[in-house]
């Protein structure tokens, strides 16, 4: 970007000595009347900051964009977007969140009160970073299940498994042990 400032810059110079009449046969800046000289000098500011290479365009997802009353689609935005992409740019469009990618947050877990961890299936694997300050240690992973909660070995925070969704396994598969014997 800062190699292109100073060919701008020697354009604007250039098209400031062209209005002026600096260097040219017509005498100097002493040739113009005074108002003519300003008012050269207005025309050239005003078209000169409308036409700025270094204006900006506004983001796509600016609070500016969501005041607009169009209708944008995802192939305004992302023709190629295909599936979850797509699912997340038109959530998004909306005002929403499609994914939430962040990781929980709430209170320490305790047997009488767990920390409740939401998954789409009825198992899933969960980090436990223990406590805040001098409580916090390594991340543990372990896998938490539907109707079993989990004592972390580290800290003795409790979790247990919230089912939002359908349920049934992460891979897809059931988890018939005579199933999986017959695969190998």
């Amino acid at each position: 970007m800062w190699r292109k400032a100073p060919a701008g810059l020697r354009i604007l110079s250039s098209s400031w000595r062209s209005v002026l009449g600096i260097g040219g046969s017509s005498g100097g800046v002493g040739s113009f009347s005074h108002e003519t000289l300003r008012n050269r000098v207005c025309a050239t500011l005003s078209s000169s900051l409308h036409s700025s290479p270094f204006q900006g365009t506004s983001p796509l997802f600016s609070p500016d964009a969501a005041d607009a009353v169009t209708n944008k689609k995802v192939e305004d935005i992302m023709p190629i977007a295909t599936g979850h992409e797509k699912e997340e740019l038109e959530a998004e469009l909306e005002g929403r969140k499609r994914f939430d990618m962040d990781a929980p947050v709430g209170p320490f877990g305790t047997k009488e009160v767990p920390a409740v961890v939401q998954s789409y299936y009825d198992k899933r694997i969960v980090g436990c970073p223990g406590g805040e300050g001098e409580d916090e240690h390594d991340v543990v992973w372990f896998w938490l299940e539907k109707d079993k909660p989990h004592e972390c070995p580290v800290c003795s925070q409790y979790f247990v498994l919230e089912v939002i969704g359908e349920g049934g396994p992460p891979d897809g598969h059931g988890d018939d042990e005579e199933e999986d014997e017959d695969h190998h």
